[in-house]
């Protein structure tokens, strides 16, 4: 793997880390399986380039997109909530709705950002050089929601949010609003991925209605990983895991794709495959170790 892979893996670990924390919220903390994501991370790139491309501030358009992402899985969570449909469903629902939003938001299947002002101007006007640029402010703006993300699940209504996915009928007897808890963790949980969407935006010059294709196995695929290699036994250690889980999944698949085998080499169209086999690995090979062990 080239110098340059390397660094176009941690900015992209760093960038879809903060979409891998928002997935861990639903399918870790809540036990919600949530598929808006498809649908929200390309939200957040919509909302942040049009409000770049309209001379807002494009710290403000990750404002925005938050937001948007925030509504997105608030739609999904009442659907569950209010009107009693399956969480699943509820949320490719809002995911198939989302895909005309955008190109409402768009006013067209996409949208250019070359020649506008991003998030990373302020990093080049430093004097780093261009191609650090994205890993510098990726990384401190991931750490950042990461260490968020920790001191919130520490607060008592991040206890509830724990407590809600890990046993409803306990925490409901405390007298704690369980559809309140739930609209609250998904919403939380897209605000993160349109974050992440907007940011990726930014760095691609670029947004576009089907860049969410595959963000959620993607998504629980680093989530997977990370807990894997990192452990999850505490949820400091978890939320970490999840964000270097992020970052060793995008270089995992850098090294696979710059792998060659005589005249075999992966092409980007095996990335779901190369994504399916590091989940199995990720799942079996503890296990296989363990049994090893106990012999």
């Amino acid at each position: 793997m080239t110098i340059y892979a390397f660094i176009g893996a941690l900015e992209q670990g760093f960038a879809y880390g903060i979409m891998v924390l928002g997935v861990y919220l639903t399918f870790r903390v809540l036990d919600f399986p949530d598929l808006t994501v498809d649908g929200s991370l390309p939200l957040g790139a919509s909302v942040s380039a049009v409000a770049i491309t309209h001379g807002i501030n494009p710290f403000v358009s990750l404002l925005m997109a938050m937001a948007a992402g925030f509504l997105a899985g608030t739609v999904t969570a009442l659907l569950n909530t209010k009107l009693k449909i399956l969480h699943l469903l509820a949320s490719i629902l809002t995911m198939i709705a989302l895909y005309s939003v955008n190109i409402r938001i768009m006013d067209g299947p996409n949208i250019s950002l070359l020649g506008v002002a991003t998030v990373l101007d302020p990093v080049t006007a430093l004097g780093i050089p261009g191609n650090m640029a994205a890993p510098v402010m990726f990384g401190g703006i991931a750490l950042g929601v990461t260490v968020v993300i920790i001191w919130f699940l520490h607060t008592e209504l991040g206890l509830s949010v724990l407590a809600t996915g890990n046993n409803p009928q306990m925490i409901t007897s405390q007298g704690v609003n369980t559809h309140n808890i739930i609209i609250l963790g998904v919403g939380m949980s897209n605000s993160l991925v349109a974050l992440s969407g907007a940011l990726v935006a930014q760095n691609q010059g670029a947004s576009d209605a089907n860049m969410g294709v595959g963000t959620i196995v993607a998504g629980l695929a680093s989530v997977i990983v990370g807990e894997t290699v990192f452990g999850d036994r505490s949820i400091s250690r978890a939320c970490m895991a999840a964000l270097l889980g992020s970052v060793l999944y995008r270089i995992t698949i850098a090294l696979a794709l710059g792998m060659k085998w005589g005249k075999f080499s992966f092409t980007p169209s095996d990335l779901n495959l190369i994504t399916a086999l590091l989940v199995v690995a990720a799942l079996t090979v503890p296990r296989i170790k363990a049994r090893w062990n106990r012999r």
